[in-house]
């Protein structure tokens, strides 16, 4: 579980959570990287951590009885049948705080989210 302490960069925030929760993220974070493009950047948004990719946005958290990967509506939509098992809302995916999401997985996730920004129009 998250303790309520802001913080400001993604290793503030993974030194706010317990375990097994850090783990899980960490290693999250390290598949996003090796998997998204070159020029991600990563920081803290609405509390979270998150991936920036152009104005793409993609964010990862620790609460109380989960961990949460929120790549938005669109893309849950389109993998519904690769999330089956998964409590699912609009934008967001949940999954045990022991158990990250697989590597395969996670690759179509943040594959589909960046391919969901490419084909955006720049503003």
């Amino acid at each position: 579980m998250r303790k309520a302490v802001a913080a400001k960069t993604v290793d503030e925030y993974f030194a706010g959570v317990d375990e097994p929760a850090r783990s899980t993220l960490v290693k999250m974070r390290e598949r996003i990287r090796s998997i998204a493009p070159a020029e991600i950047t990563e920081g803290i948004s609405y509390g979270m951590p998150m991936f920036r990719y152009k104005r793409m946005r993609l964010w990862f958290a620790a609460f109380s009885d989960h961990c949460s990967l929120f790549p938005g509506a669109a893309v849950i939509a389109a993998l519904k049948n690769e999330l089956k098992g998964f409590h699912t809302s609009k934008g967001t995916i949940q999954f045990p705080m022991d158990k990250p999401l697989s590597t395969a997985l996670l690759k179509k996730l943040v594959k589909a989210t960046v391919a969901k920004r490419e084909r955006k129009q720049p503003r």
